[in-house]
């Protein structure tokens, strides 16, 4: 077989060398026939017997995760649950039914159609790509109804031929994630997915080499493939040719060794060799993650997405999580820390999300009611989120972060609800931190321009890099066929950073880079170089990012850092990029 090399996303680092394991699909091609109407009610009972079943099925799986299973996968499990007992995946596939009669697999087909295509209209990235949860709830239900079999091997049945296998798939559910428990797996390749899909989240945690969002690769790989996954650079390599294979394998051993000297920086403090500390944070989706941040050894928690709680709700006031519900996973995430602070941001969603599809039609969402636009739009469900934040701080340290602000007034209701919110909760005897900081995301060029506004009424600054790109610079970043725009070293960029970096050295308050490029590996001496001295990521990012602050010398980057802000010329800015992490290295 002939050589040939996909393209795709890289979610994780490293690589991985096996052979490919195909999981087909139960949803690509199910049956669609009209049911007879005296036949319908047991067509009804059919499919929830299906979905009874499947309830039983990741109940028996909850149950039996091992022990040393990432704790993320039971979080995702119970989301699945939750889905599996919604009214709009469990009882408006048997209207359906009742109505068009439609068979069971084609009414449960067409619901999820239906939802996902409301899904395909989120901006937020992690939002929108928890359509796949429902797809994959509805793919387990399908395989009950068609009784399809389990093509996962059994540790019984693994020989050298399964051994060390790739699993590719067009997407990997959590609950078919464990069943690699027993198999040695050594990497995920999917058709779909995006760097926040349940396949990167958990390849992430697991250290494993994945890399998703390829298209078509599930219908051009066979099974049995020989195939190279090279996440650091979103390629698969299937069929390799000898010398290839060859050139990977001592790749692969070398990054094994290097792994392994990481793991003992846990406790080193993140310093430069010219002595400038820098606090190295972990973003986290749920409150389980926390488990990670403190394996890697993160100094606290500069991002918690809180829209895992709200997202895959229908939309009615009933359905959004309660007070307390949203309290006992903000403090869980806060007692998981051990005292060091977490910074929880306010929902992050808009008028197109979940929450309600309804009531708004909007042609971009991204310049629509959404984050704070949002929730002051909504001031009971902002204010209950609050009261729920502020009830978490009496358990540790917690800074409440507001994404999208673009207007002084917006920093003032927030401050206002913020100030209700505790006059609430001491009129009522409950506890909370009086002193809790507020701090604004700049993700919005407004806001990176009228900084004083931000400085005087805030306490700190976090600076969402991927928003930021996308606004200045007018691109949708998930639209594949602008994504070569998206350019974290564009002149307009950088000066907007360095304008943030200066306004907040200035009125004294801290500011860190949550988004992306604090992440990014190739950035670090140029972001530490510009001053900044907060960097929250990836927990798994952070050993790496470590590696290079304490291999770094803040003063010989200096010069280099001046010749790029002044430079326009994307070449020079590249080249002098390269030359400043040569100088900034001082090596063991």
């Amino acid at each position: 077989m002939a050589s040939f090399t996909l393209q795709g996303i890289p979610v994780s680092r490293g690589i991985a060398i096996g052979r490919a394991h195909l999981l087909r699909p139960a949803a690509l091609d199910v049956r669609h026939y009209l049911v007879a109407q005296e036949l319908v009610e047991a067509e009804v009972l059919r499919l929830q017997n299906a979905i009874t079943q499947v309830h039983k099925e990741l109940q028996t799986i909850w149950a039996d995760l091992p022990q040393d299973a990432p704790t993320e996968l039971g979080a995702f499990l119970d989301v699945h649950a939750l889905i599996l007992s919604d009214p709009m995946v469990s009882e408006a596939p048997l209207d359906i039914i009742r109505t068009r009669h439609y068979n069971a697999e084609w009414a449960l087909v067409t619901q999820v159609d239906e939802l996902s295509a409301q899904f395909d209209e989120i901006e937020d990235d992690y939002l929108r790509e928890r359509k796949a949860d429902i797809q994959q709830v509805a793919e387990r239900v399908l395989k009950v109804l068609t009784d399809s079999a389990d093509t996962v091997p059994r540790s019984d049945s693994i020989d050298e031929r399964s051994a060390n296998m790739i699993v590719v798939a067009r997407d990997i559910s959590p609950a078919d994630m464990m069943q690699f428990r027993d198999v040695a797996f050594s990497g995920f390749v999917t058709d779909e997915g995006g760097q926040n899909s349940h396949t990167a989240i958990v390849s992430r945690s697991l250290g494993i080499p994945a890399v998703v969002g390829m298209g078509n690769a599930s219908q051009l790989i066979e099974q049995d493939d020989w195939l190279i996954i090279d996440s650091d650079a979103g390629v698969v390599i299937v069929a390799p040719p000898t010398l290839v294979l060859e050139q990977y394998r001592e790749r692969q051993s070398l990054l094994q060794k290097q792994r392994k000297k990481l793991g003992k920086l846990k406790k080193t403090p993140a310093v430069t060799q010219d002595g400038v500390e820098i606090t190295l944070l972990a973003n986290i989706e749920l409150p389980a993650d926390t488990t990670q941040a403190m394996e890697a050894g993160a100094s606290g928690v500069g991002l918690f997405r809180s829209e895992f709680l709200f997202m895959e709700r229908s939309g009615q006031a009933h359905r959004l999580p309660s007070e307390e519900e949203q309290f006992l996973a903000y403090r869980a995430a806060v007692q998981g820390m051990k005292g060091r602070p977490v910074t929880i941001r306010t929902l992050d969603v808009g008028a197109d999300k979940p929450l309600d599809t309804t009531e708004h039609n909007i042609l971009n969402p991204a310049l629509g009611l959404r984050a704070i636009r949002y929730c002051l739009s909504e001031p009971q469900l902002f204010l209950t989120q609050l009261r729920a934040m502020l009830r978490a701080s009496a358990f540790g340290p917690v800074k409440i972060l507001v994404p999208m602000m673009a207007h002084n007034f917006e920093i003032e209701q927030t401050l206002a609800m913020i100030a209700q919110a505790k006059q609430e909760l001491s009129a009522e005897g409950k506890e909370f931190d009086p002193e809790v900081p507020v701090g604004a995301m700049i993700e919005v060029p407004a806001a990176a321009l009228a900084l004083p506004m931000f400085v005087k009424k805030l306490d700190f600054l976090s600076i969402g890099t991927n928003d930021l790109i996308q606004y200045t610079l007018a691109i949708d970043r998930t639209d594949h066929e602008v994504a070569h725009l998206y350019d974290d070293l564009h002149p307009a960029i950088l000066q907007l950073l360095q304008m943030v970096i200066s306004a907040a050295e200035k009125a004294e308050i801290p500011v860190s880079i949550c988004g992306g490029m604090a992440g990014d590996l190739r950035l670090t001496r140029l972001l530490t170089g510009m001053g900044f001295r907060e960097l929250s990521m990836p927990a798994a990012l952070l050993p790496e990012v470590k590696q290079a602050i304490l291999n770094t010398r803040i003063d010989a980057l200096q010069p280099h850092i001046k010749k790029i802000l002044r430079s326009y010329d994307p070449v020079v800015i590249r080249e002098t990029l390269a030359a400043m992490e040569s100088a900034g290295q001082t090596l063991h």
